[in-house]
């Protein structure tokens, strides 16, 4: 589904503070695995998020997206087809526009027709549906503006919006990193089931190392711009925060130093 090959990118080249954030990285992901992706700050997580949804165009390298090569496709080709919440609630929606105009923008944009922010009956029906499963009450606002929203709704009105067309990749950068515990639970309780109920082919980066051990089929490590370890089925299963932090300090030679990583280890 996604193939990314030996990709390379360099930020500032050529001056003194050039940085290799991507580093002949090699990524393959099947249909339907969901992929929890750790590392410290700066190991180049969103990074490879950019790369593959077009932010940036790489130095070197490949990335195919179910057997398209979309290397060289700009951004908003590929937003068709990749879904992204970012960990902002203010990206990814309008907020001086209602629930259900976002929702038919996403709608319309997802099954390239004619870009519409009027929905019609039938996607009405479907986005109270849709909005009726998250159980928050979503589905009796329809007409109230996003930016009135919370946190929490209007990442679970993002995340709807990348997934009314079910796209062939899904990225989550840390989606509920700013929600206040609660919040967070019950959005990614809403990301789970709105996965596994399409069969997303999803990647999610977290600092929250024990969830990332925990959700999903397979958890990716990156540092410096590679990934260290990649783990799935029983090796994933057996695997404990403790251990994962001593595996990194072994192939490193230094201590994990992300406080955001280690306060979150249960």
């Amino acid at each position: 589904m996604l193939d990314i090959r030996n990709a390379v990118k360099v930020f500032e080249k050529g001056t003194p503070i050039e940085h290799t954030a991507l580093n002949n990285l090699n990524l393959h992901l099947e249909p339907g695995e969901f992929v929890t992706v750790i590392g410290s700050n700066g190991a180049g997580k969103s990074t490879l998020f950019n790369a593959v949804c077009g932010t940036f165009l790489l130095n070197r390298g490949r990335i195919f997206l179910d057997g398209q090569d979309i290397t060289y496709l700009p951004e908003h080709v590929r937003a068709r087809t990749i879904g992204r919440v970012f960990q902002d609630p203010m990206k990814g929606t309008a907020p001086h526009m209602t629930i259900e105009e976002n929702l038919s923008l996403a709608h319309s944009r997802s099954t390239a027709r004619a870009l519409s922010f009027a929905p019609a009956k039938k996607e009405i029906a479907l986005f109270r549906d849709r909005l009726s499963e998250f159980r928050m009450g979503l589905e009796d606002r329809m007409k109230t503006k996003v930016g009135l929203l919370s946190g929490g709704q209007r990442q679970a009105v993002t995340l709807l919006m990348c997934t009314i067309v079910p796209p062939k990749l899904l990225l989550l950068d840390e989606h509920t990193a700013a929600l206040d515990p609660a919040t967070a639970e019950q959005v990614m309780d809403i990301t789970k089931k709105t996965v596994e109920a399409y069969r997303l082919t999803t990647m999610m980066i977290t600092h929250n190392i024990s969830q990332a051990l925990s959700t999903g089929t397979r958890t990716v490590m990156m540092d410096e711009g590679e990934i260290l370890f990649d783990m799935s089925g029983e090796e994933r299963e057996k695997t404990t925060v403790d251990d994962l932090m001593r595996m990194y300090s072994t192939s490193r030679k230094k201590e994990l130093d992300n406080d955001r990583m280690l306060l979150k280890k249960e």
